[in-house]
């Protein structure tokens, strides 16, 4: 009997498209430094380039490939461009590209050690060397009382440790029966947004949400955490969580966290420490100082894919005690039941997370580690940080700009005296121009521009280009 027609991509097929793929790749790397970073369509423009309905038949490869360059490649912000100093940085690498080509190839779903033991262990194991490499507590390794799993972002890393402090502060009541609304949620003025969405969607609501004043350097202040802690006990509320920050997305602020660990130890908070872009600079030494008071933390996350050479999605994600967590959010049906899984010898990933399915993420942080090493990746993020340094001075030496805040590591917040008015306009001349791409952000009420040098090829020459162009809008700004 005659095989009927297959409409798969044979091996052959795919090894002559995943060159050329490749090459593609390859060529954009080299390439991506002259593009306009910031993308320049207009909202529809991208669909407007798209047919209106499905291909009834299936086209040669070489015109998906082509359409790449035609209709996607202008709708593309250039977050790989060497002249990208927005938001922070989310940053891409040979090997980590390939780490991820090789975990698609594998198709692997990592829910559980039996779907895929190698998944699970090499995650285990991965996260142990991030720990061991940033020298974190060893109570977040995975021969302690803790462990590690890779998230998608800070975001679901904030959530999972809400719902898991919600669990521990009721006695796992809230899961059986709902929230009562009684429980109470605190976090810096200047934490991330993530925070409030994730006291949304764990069921505390927007209300029960503390935002705590911050100091003229953007950091919480720990005695107005503890007169709001002490108010809502006074009142009858249960206060259960507290999020503090090692590095602001605002301003790289610094929260004092022996001070805020000790409230939270006294009081019986779970604390939760997001350390999303800054994290990656405990791989050096000397930054360590910065994170002093991570013993104390109930979780902890930081986000490889922001300033580690690791394609985004991959946040690191760190509990001192993995129990709480499986507590909370352990389910099993009967279709998931395995001799594996009631053995109780093996980690079973599904219940560190959110959702049920997973990617083989540990392979890209993996193939990134071999590639660079501890002392390459040092080396890297040393050169960010002192390139930002480097900045910060020219801004101190221009009378018409001023430092909004001394900067700890690699992000520089910037402003023009000339009030908000000036630094709009000096933002958006800049950002239309192409040639760089910044973002702002509201300090003491003012505009601010914000300096990020964290890209993986984001060299001297770029940051010193960066510069010229921003003093010569300046002058244009003075003309007009």
């Amino acid at each position: 009997m005659e095989e009927p027609k297959s409409y798969h991509m044979t091996p052959e097929e795919f090894r002559r498209h995943g060159r050329a793929v490749v090459d593609w790749v390859a060529d954009y790397m080299e390439r991506v430094e002259s593009l306009p970073v910031l993308s320049r369509v207009r909202p529809g423009e991208v669909r407007s380039m798209l047919p209106s309905d499905p291909p009834e038949h299936g086209e040669p490869f070489e015109a998906v490939l082509a359409d790449v360059e035609r209709v996607i490649l202008p709708g593309i912000t250039h977050w790989q461009s060497p002249n990208f100093f927005a938001f922070f940085p989310a940053n891409a690498s040979g090997p980590s590209i390939l780490g991820e080509l090789l975990s698609a190839g594998l198709g692997v779903q990592g829910m559980l050690w039996a779907t895929s033991p190698a998944c699970t262990e090499l995650e285990t194991h991965v996260l142990d060397w991030m720990a061991q490499m940033t020298e974190l507590p060893s109570a977040f390794r995975s021969t302690g009382t803790g462990g590690g799993a890779i998230q998608d972002s800070a975001s679901g890393a904030a959530l999972c440790a809400l719902v898991a402090a919600r669990e521990r502060a009721t006695a796992s009541a809230s899961n059986e029966r709902g929230c009562d609304g009684r429980l109470t949620a605190y976090a810096s003025t200047q934490a991330h947004s993530s925070i409030e969405k994730a006291v949304k969607l764990a069921g505390l609501g927007r209300a029960n949400l503390r935002l705590i004043a911050a100091d003229e350097r953007f950091a919480m202040r720990p005695e107005a955490l503890e007169e709001a802690i002490a108010r809502d006990a006074a009142a009858g509320l249960t206060p259960c969580f507290v999020a503090a920050t090692v590095g602001t997305t605002s301003s790289n602020g610094m929260d004092p966290l022996p001070a805020i660990g000790e409230i939270c130890k006294r009081r019986g908070l779970w604390l939760h420490v997001d350390g999303a872009m800054a994290g990656t600079a405990a791989l050096c030494p000397e930054f360590r100082p910065l994170f002093r008071g991570l013993e104390l933390a109930d979780s902890y996350c930081f986000n490889p894919h922001k300033w580690m050479f690791t394609n985004f999605d991959c946040d690191c994600f760190y509990v001192a005690d993995r129990r709480a967590l499986i507590t909370a959010l352990s389910i099993l049906p009967e279709y998931l039941r395995n001799a594996a899984t009631e053995s109780g010898a093996v980690i079973d990933y599904r219940d560190w997370q959110v959702s049920l399915g997973r990617r083989f993420r540990a392979l890209k942080l993996w193939f990134v580690i071999r590639h660079y090493g501890v002392e390459g990746l040092r080396h890297h993020v040393r050169r960010h940080v002192a390139l930002a340094q480097e900045f910060a001075g020219w801004v101190r030496e221009e009378p018409r700009f001023e430092l909004a805040v001394e900067p700890p590591l690699n992000l520089v917040c910037f402003r023009h005296r000339g009030g908000d008015a000036a630094n709009q306009a000096l933002l958006d001349a800049l950002n239309e121009s192409g040639a760089l791409y910044l973002t702002h952000a509201k300090l003491d009420g003012k505009l601010t521009l914000r300096m990020s040098i964290g890209q993986t090829h984001t060299g001297r020459r770029h940051v010193e280009a960066a510069w010229g162009r921003i003093r010569r809008a300046a002058d244009e700004l003075g003309r007009s």
